[in-house]
């Protein structure tokens, strides 16, 4: 029957997690949602397209 303990405990969990309010990198996140604008850094990331699908135009072509 220990349920009251247990259930006073998740109440205080839930209440510091809703009140809580963590110190935000706002400059971090306008990075995030508008991507990265110099060209040096879309230069560095991999086409992750071109390598999803060289296996299966190989296929497709009939280049085995």
């Amino acid at each position: 029957m220990g349920r009251g303990r247990a259930k006073a405990k998740q109440t205080k969990v839930a209440r510091e997690l809703k009140y809580f309010s963590p110190d935000t990198d706002l400059t971090a996140l306008e990075r995030e949602l508008h991507g990265s604008s110099s060209p040096r850094e879309r230069e560095s990331a991999p086409d992750s397209r071109e390598d999803d699908y060289d296996d299966y135009d190989k296929w497709a072509s009939g280049d085995r």
